[in-house]
């Protein structure tokens, strides 16, 4: 099996890149979508939280999220310590997914924080899915309903782009005139020879 990590910045379309590969049977772990659901289910996760934020961490429907935001969004450090608590079990559960996945060649993880996280050592290919900020920003803003402050305060808390284009095993072009079939489709065959030489 080879283990794909999918990268890219706020609305570079990494997700879309990602359903395009699981129309091409290949599955796909999201991470963010993983992480929200284990900060609710995990029991090291909900100790943790409620060590680091009190008794009001969670309420009787789950994670108190407006609670989390604000904390989030106090200082940068904050930050870092949840996901100290959050990533080594997201970690876990992907390792876990991979082996239910046995008869798949391919699996894919889709993460934001990719390189951030240190999660390419569980992955043996890295592709950084790439689009100019402009663009990136555009769709972001139009995704999320947001502030072009908003967008940019969240990019720049995020790995510069360019690190991760250099950083990164390949890389997709995502500018809304790339033919984004044909390059995933090179990808896949570049990968299987890069694979053969591992």
């Amino acid at each position: 099996m080879i283990r794909i990590g999918i990268t890219g910045g706020i609305g570079s379309g990494k997700t879309y890149v990602c359903q395009l590969l699981q129309q091409r049977g290949i599955p796909v772990y999201h991470c963010d979508d993983e992480a929200k659901r284990l900060m609710t289910e995990s029991p090291l996760i909900r100790r943790r939280l409620t060590q680091l934020l009190g008794a009001d961490a969670y309420t009787p429907s789950g994670l108190n999220k407006p609670l989390i935001a604000r904390y989030l969004f106090a200082d940068q450090r904050h930050a870092e310590r949840i996901n100290r608590i959050v990533h080594p079990v997201v970690r876990q559960d992907f390792l876990l997914w991979t082996e239910q996945q046995q008869d798949a060649p391919l699996v894919v993880q889709e993460c934001a924080l990719l390189f951030e996280s240190g999660f390419q050592d569980t992955v043996d290919v890295t592709v950084e899915v790439y689009a100019p900020l402009h663009l990136r920003l555009q769709r972001a803003v139009q995704r999320d309903q947001a502030t072009p402050e908003q967008i940019q305060a969240r990019m720049a808390q995020q790995m510069d782009e360019e690190e991760k284009r250099r950083r990164a095993d390949f890389c997709v072009l995502n500018d809304g005139t790339a033919d984004l079939d044909a390059q995933l489709t090179q990808l896949l065959e570049q990968i299987a020879k890069h694979s053969n030489k591992l």
